[in-house]
């Protein structure tokens, strides 16, 4: 299965959580994001607060709009700006019926990902 790349790494890394290598969160950050627009319309900030209570840690405005612009760009999210009611305006985004299909694809390449390497990872028997 192959899923067309559009988040390349940003020069800012998430800060790691408590023992994550950062590489690890910078190669889930895409799909983990779309994750937490699937619920449904939220903006930026509340995002990476899900990506922190997720355990992932905090990811930086730095790292996380750069990657929102290229969904949207790719025709994965739809982005409204809203005014605030008693501050400044927010961009909120939403998942799009492609950014769904997506998210579904992505998901399902990650879990036989991740059941590869698991697999690979699991100590064998040494060979006599």
């Amino acid at each position: 299965m192959q899923t067309k790349q559009i988040f390349e790494p940003s020069e800012e890394e998430p800060e790691p959580a408590v023992g994550w290598p950062s590489d690890w969160l910078r190669a889930a950050l895409g799909l983990c994001t779309l994750q937490a627009l699937e619920s449904g319309t939220t903006y930026g900030y509340a995002i990476i607060n899900e990506l922190d209570r997720a355990g992932l840690g905090k990811v930086k405005g730095g790292t996380l709009y750069p990657l929102l612009t290229r969904f949207e760009t790719a025709g994965w999210l739809d982005v409204e700006w809203r005014p605030g009611e008693q501050g400044p305006g927010r961009k909120y985004f939403k998942l799009t019926e492609l950014g769904h299909q997506e998210l579904a694809m992505q998901r399902k390449a990650w879990h036989s990902f991740t059941s590869t390497t698991t697999t690979f990872l699991t100590p064998k028997a040494p060979k006599n």
